[in-house]
């Protein structure tokens, strides 16, 4: 297909008749800036072939303003070498015309015939969209949609389809698709898509495994009903023997036995565990006796060693008397220099109170002269402020309404200037006698006048004249003019001002006031944050502090000036080094009364205890004691032997009757007793429960029910087997189908994959680009790089779209279908590189398609060996040739 010549009128901007003509059939460069009307060409190509003509849903062609426009477009294009010619009038003057070589088709027909042409179809009602477009959308590329293809690949997928069909067979054409949805859509009745079963067939399944879990357990239960029968004869058999053989009365008498002979051993524990008791009394007592013995024996010794501890304590005395001098006098001058160093302590600090009241009265001497200046400043600072609020007051006005009124005042001269522009211009020069009226105003000698509104001139001897200024966009001038001054007017009466430039000196007023207010209200809260009662209170106080501070200095007396009087830091050194010295001496005389005391003491008590043994050693009744201890130990004595003996004749007997023995045969016949009645009570209550179950059993009919789910089981796995085998059938045949319309499609994978390449080898080198079974492309990789294009960069995937679109083009070419690529504004993201890279690539396409590539950069394509179509120097021309 080869676009040959394109006339628009009435669209957009294009009001007249505006024709591009004398296209190349390979690379048509067509450029202007922004605004010039390239997307307008490409929107009125678009328009032509997606929209109905009848279709309300256009309005964006009419161009602004004009209700009454009837947007047209005429397209004459050559294919299959045939001239064809498109005429399609919208919206006023609906009307569709195509001629084909020598026939006419118009209305539905010729859009019929132009969908089947290029693959795409019309929308049912509305505006035409992207899924409409078909392969005209994935080729004919829109500004800043470069990148995206998957969606207009998606699109044109049944039309590419269609136009390919004849290279592949049934299976991949639209009826072996539908063949193969039959066959995935009964498999998926039966099957998931992990091949699992589903509906009758899994609910078969599940039925068949209850019947066998049923039957398994009838079986089962019938299994434990014959068992039951069995352990019902041994357990009679096994209760009888034991009823008549009764072996736990056995073990209970031997049981009585074994408890019989362990509580003899328990008495004669307990008698060895007093004789123990009675034992460890005598050998206390016996060494009690043995400690008085060795007491009264010792206290000859005891007396020798409390004389010489007397003598000790009497020595050590006097040498302590002897010191006592000494610590006196040391006592006495430390209590000297200590009332010294404290009078010298004071008169340093009566001193130092002075010379800090005297500070303190220069200090608030100084503060009350501050406060004063700072009270007289709040007060002109405060005049000040109220003289700014008067002005702020006297001027307010709202600086919105101004900046409103500002702009309604700009946009009233340029309505004006542009009625100027657009208005009516009458010029005259009359002779000096000749007179003319204008709207009943005399016109003389020479002049000009603008009208805007319609006006009457009168000619004497002649007639009346009548001029209407033309020009829908005249008349709403005027109304523009006319609401702009009374918006204007009452603008001015709401500020209450006269002009805009009172309005503007007012603010400027009102605006210097408040500056003005902001600036004395940061004056006056530099000296009176706090306001000027606060400062007047502050005075207050200062003047009273200051009064204080001098009576509290007349108070304070002076000390001598003949007196030498150190400094307060070095009196209160030499105070604090005489309280310790002080300290240390009274610290000292009290430890030394205290050792006198405690030497006194330790002499008292070391005489007393060796007067009381002195006493005690002569006394008869030391004497008689000590015989009876002797006598009492040798009778212990003999008690201790004759227990001991005892004692192991006890511990021989407990020894040879195994006590350890006998509670466990205690232990273990009872456990036996305990087992063996048990054993037989079990016995009896599962003879019962036996019956009982069997009678039960018996009576529900197991084997007729086993029998019944077997039938049951059997007529379900037929049924199952039925659906297995369809399932399997439907899978198998379903994969077969597949692998074959897989084989097929990369058949037409293959010519497409080739074209890719062909390009692909251009921009990328080395690398590869996959096509899906969608005809999409897919995984890009480049050397060690792998991945999907969407990961690519904006700039990388809008190249890679244009090579698969001129792809698609060469395939759809090869099938003998028609192709037009359009590019408006592409490749804006290219770097200069790549961007040679894609002229090459373009210019090799356009050996095979014709191309129209619109842009805004020509300097970017001036090297492509095409001459180049500047749309906006050729609009005065009305043609572009």
């Amino acid at each position: 297909m080869k676009l040959q010549r394109m006339r628009i009128e009435q669209l957009r901007q294009f009001r007249k008749s505006f024709v591009l003509d004398n296209l190349q059939s390979g690379l048509n460069l067509i450029h202007g800036p922004n605004e010039s009307g390239k997307s307008t060409l490409v929107r009125a190509i678009r328009a032509a072939f997606f929209e109905r003509y009848r279709s309300t849903a256009v309005d964006d062609l009419r161009p602004w303003g004009d209700s009454a426009a009837a947007p047209t477009i005429e397209l004459d294009f050559e294919h299959d070498n045939c001239i064809w010619r498109l005429t399609k009038s919208f919206l006023q003057r609906k009307r569709c015309d195509l001629v084909v070589g020598t026939e006419s088709y118009s209305e539905d027909d010729a859009e019929e015939k132009l969908a089947e042409l290029l693959g795409y179809q019309y929308p049912k009602r509305g505006a035409s969209k992207a899924e409409h477009w078909g392969i005209p959308g994935l080729l004919w590329v829109e500004q800043g949609t470069g990148q995206d293809i998957e969606q207009a690949i998606e699109h044109a997928g049944d039309h590419l389809k269609s136009a390919l069909n004849s290279m592949v067979g049934e299976v991949a054409s639209s009826g072996g698709d539908d063949l193969i949805e039959t066959v995935r859509s009964q498999r998926d009745t039966l099957l998931t898509g992990t091949g699992k079963p589903r509906g009758d067939y899994l609910k078969l399944e599940k039925d068949r495994t209850q019947y066998q879990l049923e039957i398994e357990e009838l079986k089962e239960r019938v299994h434990k009903y014959q068992e039951q029968v069995d352990r019902l004869g041994k357990l009679a058999r096994d209760y009888e023997q034991a009823e008549a053989e009764r072996p736990w009365e056995d073990a209970q008498r031997h049981l009585e036995e074994a408890r019989a002979r362990y509580q003899k051993v328990e008495r004669l524990e307990q008698e060895q565990n007093q004789e123990k008791a009675t034992f460890a009394q005598q050998q206390q007592n016996h060494r009690l006796l043995q400690q008085n013995k060795e007491h009264l024996e010792g206290l000859s010794r005891q007396l020798e060693s409390r004389k010489a501890v007397l003598d000790r304590a009497e020595h050590d005395l006097d040498l302590a008397q002897a010191q006592t001098p000494a610590v006196t006098g040391r006592l006495t001058e430390a209590r000297t220099a200590y009332e010294h160093a404290e009078k010298q302590r004071k008169l340093a600090g009566l001193l130092q109170t002075r010379q800090r009241l005297e500070q303190d009265l220069r200090r608030l001497e100084q503060q009350q002269q501050v406060i004063s200046q700072n009270l007289t400043k709040a007060r002109e600072y405060q005049q000040q402020l109220e003289q700014a609020r008067q002005q702020a007051r006297e001027n307010r006005i709202e600086s919105e309404l101004v900046k409103k009124l500002r702009a309604t005042g700009s946009q009233l001269n340029e309505e004006t200037i542009r009625s100027q522009t657009i208005a009516t211009r009458l010029n005259w020069q009359l002779d000096a006698d000749a007179l003319l009226s204008l709207n009943n105003e005399p016109l003389v000698g020479q002049g000009e006048q603008q009208l805007l509104e319609e006006s009457t001139l009168v000619i004497p001897g002649v007639g009346t004249l009548g001029i209407t200024p033309g020009g829908e966009e005249l008349a709403s001038t005027r109304r523009k003019l006319k609401a702009l001054e009374e918006n204007l007017a009452e603008q001015l009466m709401t500020l209450g001002v006269e002009s805009l430039k009172q309005a503007e000196d007012r603010l400027s007023a009102f605006e210097s006031a408040e500056r003005a207010v902001k600036h004395a209200e940061d004056l006056f809260k530099t000296v009176a944050p706090a306001g000027i009662e606060q400062l007047v209170y502050e005075q207050s106080e200062a003047e009273s502090e200051l009064e204080k501070a001098r009576k509290q200095l007349e108070s304070t007396p002076k000390p001598d000036s003949n007196e030498t009087v150190p400094t307060l830091e070095e009196a209160e050194a030499a105070f604090n080094q005489s309280g310790a010295a002080l300290d240390k001496a009274e610290s000292d005389e009290r430890a030394h009364q205290s050792r006198l005391s405690a030497l006194k003491q330790a002499r008292d008590n070391a005489k007393t205890e060796w007067q009381r043994l002195a006493d005690e050693e002569k006394s008869p009744e030391r004497q008689q004691q000590l015989r009876q201890i002797t006598t009492d130990l040798a009778n212990l004595e003999k008690q201790q032997a004759e227990l001991e003996a005892s004692l192991e004749r006890r511990e021989r007997e407990i020894r040879e009757a195994r006590p350890e023995f006998l509670k466990q045969d205690i232990e273990r016949y009872q456990n036996a007793v305990n087992q063996l009645r048990q054993t037989q009570e079990n016995r009896g209550r599962e003879l019962r429960d036996i019956k009982v179950r069997l009678e039960a059993w018996g009576a529900e009919g197991l084997e007729e029910q086993l029998n019944e789910k077997e039938a049951e089981l059997d007529q379900c796995s037929r049924r199952y087997e039925e659906l297995h085998r369809r399932a399997q059938a439907l899978d198998l045949l379903l994969n077969l189908l597949t692998e074959k319309r897989q084989a097929l499609t990369r058949r037409l994978q293959a010519p497409l994959q080739k074209h890719l390449n062909h390009y692909l080898s251009v921009l990328f080198p080395e690398a590869s680009l996959e096509v899906d079974e969608q005809l999409r492309p897919g995984t890009f990789s480049r050397g060690s790089e792998l991945g999907q294009i969407t990961e690519l960069s904006f700039g990388a995937r809008e190249q890679m779209g244009l090579i698969s679109r001129l792809a698609y083009a060469d395939l759809l070419r090869e099938a003998g279908r028609p192709t037009l690529v359009i590019l408006d504004d592409t490749l804006v993201h290219s770097d200069s590189e790549r961007l040679e890279d894609m002229k090459r690539i373009l210019f090799d396409a356009a050996s095979r398609h014709q191309i129209l590539l619109l842009t805004c950069h020509p300097e970017k394509w001036q090297d492509l060996g095409v001459p180049p179509v500047d749309i906006e120097a050729s609009k005065g021309q009305g043609i572009l040739e």
